[in-house]
């Protein structure tokens, strides 16, 4: 297992967790020996040769969250840093200041963090479930706002190294943890979590109902969920499933009309459901920059009507809702 996570079973003593510590570790232990990807040790070895630099200053509760002022480290330090940094391309989500060094992420993940902060319960001293996290930006943001604990679960290696990367010089004691795993992985967390993330997910999932029925297992009696997602407008038809990609993604299964999203949430036993925000992509939001250089939302849009994707069908309107799981 990653030593990044020997840190993991001491806090997981300190949380609702502990029960499940064995069975977890163990599930880790098989995905490391087994990571399934080409490039595994390349990225583990990257971040294994970050230079050892402590940080000064942590201030996680910012647009760009900050660890480390470019002060702290040497001038070859801070070029050995950027390099390795760079070579965990492509950073999908951002931005942060990592010792002086401007990670400008594909995504202004800032602007959806503004857009459901206000909507969101207290997250002082909470146990909360962030899945899909990516590199963690979200997770650090919760961290930021009081949480006790946050596990993110995210399946894609190079986005948990990235987060391995961030997190080598976050101070102790760590709060945030990020796992090479799916949300179906997590062994038995029936009614663990206080709050349940999952921002981005949805429509990635075959069985997007599945999904929201396995949150509201894994969410504690009184908890909110907080669900991200793409949503078409009411219409002729429930929901667009895209014959092939969709804006250039492959793996878009099914976006519901919000009254679909609301009648599966409502049918896994949610109450109170809410639509906080609904807002259409833009290229400013959603763009290519040095640190993402692949294909983004631009190319992505007919570039005579950036009302529909290249594909034809209606560009990206997001949907950000809170719900309950009752007493």
């Amino acid at each position: 297992m990653s030593p990044f996570y020997s840190r993991l079973a001491k806090t997981l003593d300190n949380t609702r967790l502990e029960a499940f510590k064995a069975e977890l570790i163990s599930r880790l232990d098989l995905r490391y020996a087994r990571p399934g990807h080409g490039s595994f040790k390349d990225w583990q070895h990257i971040v294994e040769s970050l230079p050892d630099i402590s940080p000064s200053f942590v201030d996680l509760d910012r647009s760009a969250p900050i660890i480390g002022k470019a002060t702290d480290c040497t001038a070859q330090h801070c070029v050995v840093l950027r390099q390795g940094l760079m070579a965990l391309s492509p950073w999908r989500k951002g931005p942060f200041n990592v010792f002086g060094i401007d990670i400008d992420a594909e995504w202004r993940s800032d602007w959806k963090w503004l857009r459901i902060a206000p909507h969101l319960a207290d997250l002082k001293g909470k146990t909360i479930l962030d899945i899909g996290c990516s590199n963690g930006y979200y997770a650090l943001r919760m961290q930021a706002s009081g949480a006790a604990f946050v596990l993110g679960v995210e399946p894609v290696w190079r986005y948990v190294f990235q987060f391995s990367a961030l997190s080598r010089y976050l101070p102790e004691p760590q709060r945030v943890f990020v796992l090479p795993l799916r949300l179906e992985e997590l062994p038995g967390l029936n009614s663990v979590f206080d709050t349940v993330f999952s921002m981005g997910v949805l429509y990635h999932n075959r069985q997007p109902k599945c999904h929201l029925d396995q949150v509201y297992r894994v969410l504690r009696t009184g908890g909110q969920f907080v669900v991200e997602t793409l949503i078409i407008e009411n219409g002729d038809v429930e929901a667009l499933i895209p014959q092939g990609r969709y804006a250039n993604m492959r793996n878009v299964w099914m976006i519901p009309t919000y009254t679909l999203l609301e009648a599966w949430l409502k049918a896994s036993g949610f109450i109170n459901i809410q639509l906080i925000d609904k807002n259409r992509t833009t290229v400013q939001e959603q763009r290519q920059t040095e640190w993402m250089t692949g294909y983004s939302l631009g190319h992505a849009l007919d570039s005579d009507d950036y009302h529909r994707t290249v594909e034809g069908y209606p560009a990206p309107l997001r949907a950000s809702i809170v719900a309950e799981k009752p007493f």
